[in-house]
């Protein structure tokens, strides 16, 4: 253009896309959540509820008052663990949706630990249980991890798979050999460990609140896997064999062990999960319903939702569990409170996967977007 001012149409596209970032990055997610929560006052008003005063019952009974936050942060923990596995394995482009089976797994290696040692104190069973459950979950991962790498087994299948092959085993050794044979029932035995080890339980933080040392381990997991991904070498390897399996193969990277180690370490985080579910329950014993979500109560699944809404970052996704973790525990006050059915706020949690989903495969297109100009520059000046 005649006198320079108008500005090249690489410049525009470059600011177009900077802007979709900027907007894709700081203000869907809210609008996702806000969106989601609109349309769950829209079936409050067809039940004849009056959404205000539901979504009152709900934030007063998830962040209202000491034991309502702690509450939400123990729900928040789990989540937590598993959404912290979710963002290792997705870093190194790998889909863990195995998490519902690594809970157990964890859970049941954590169990049996404590059971046949409850003679140690605190300070040494703690952290036993904890790493048990965590080897019980990396096992369980590796196998999907190595099926991917050696034989090119769909990780998303195999993991699916593994979930059915877990809630199998649970329920055998739960009604089996690691049943509480103390019960009085005469209608059969309830698959339920005995109570475990008062030295074995995770510390209540704050009095007359749920707020247990798991909650805390879990923040700290969090930090330390972030330090693991953006400065380790380790976390270079995982995030270059997630951006491209081939270019990390002729640097020289070991892609295949790789690709095991990231579903082992999510594996790992999503066992110290189902720990924190055993140990840090009210219950303080292992118990199901003959499902896995009698046991985890979905959060394998809702801490894949937990470490997308976070951008799949261990630290952001701090925050997102403890918003999840808030609208479980509110969910529940919203039912009390309303009458509402249970299955409105499992209708607002599928709400919020569908939003964040689709605000992923945008993020994605953005991306490359971003990268199209780039490359068309590169083309033009060579």
């Amino acid at each position: 253009m005649p006198g320079g001012d108008a500005e090249p149409p690489a410049g525009l596209a470059a600011r177009r896309v900077g802007w979709e970032t900027i907007i894709l990055s700081w203000f869907a997610l809210p609008a996702s959540l806000l969106a989601a929560l609109l349309l769950g006052a829209v079936m409050m008003l067809l039940l004849s509820v009056n959404p205000i005063s539901g979504y009152h019952a709900l934030f007063d009974g998830a962040f209202v008052g000491s034991y309502a936050l702690g509450a939400s942060a123990a729900r928040a923990g789990p989540l937590l663990f598993v959404g912290v596995g979710i963002c290792i394995s997705f870093r190194a482009s790998m889909f863990n949706i195995g998490g519902e089976g690594q809970l157990a797994m964890g859970g049941l290696a954590s169990a049996a630990t404590a059971l046949a040692l409850p003679g140690l104190p605190s300070f040494v069973l703690i952290p036993l249980v904890l790493l048990a459950g965590a080897a019980g979950g990396a096992g369980w991962g590796a196998i999907p991890g190595a099926f991917k790498a050696y034989f090119n087994v769909n990780e998303i299948l195999s993991t699916i798979m593994l979930n059915l092959v877990a809630v199998q085993l649970m329920n055998y050794l739960l009604a089996g050999p690691l049943v509480d044979t103390t019960q009085n029932s005469t209608f059969g035995l309830i698959p339920e460990t005995r109570l475990l080890p008062h030295s074995s339980w995770l510390p209540i933080l704050i009095p007359g609140t749920q707020l247990n040392l798991g909650v805390l381990i879990a923040v700290l997991v969090a930090g330390a896997s972030y330090v693991l991904l953006w400065h380790t070498g380790l976390g270079f390897r995982l995030r270059a064999v997630g951006m491209s399996r081939e270019a990390s193969n002729y640097a020289g990277i070991k892609v295949k062990r790789t690709m095991v180690l990231a579903m082992t370490l999510s594996g790992a985080m999503c066992g110290m999960g189902g720990a924190m579910l055993v140990f840090g329950s009210l219950a303080h014993r292992m118990v199901t319903d003959g499902s896995l979500t009698g046991f985890t109560g979905s959060d394998g699944f809702n801490g894949i939702v937990v470490a997308l809404f976070g951008g799949l970052s261990p630290l952001w996704s701090i925050v997102s569990s403890f918003l999840f973790g808030g609208l479980l525990t509110g969910g529940d006050a919203l039912q009390v409170a309303t009458g509402v059915p249970p299955d409105l706020v499992t209708t607002l949690e599928g709400l919020v996967v569908v939003f964040v989903v689709s605000l992923e495969y945008m993020r994605r297109r953005a991306r490359a977007s971003s990268l199209a100009p780039a490359s068309s520059a590169s083309r033009d000046g060579g």
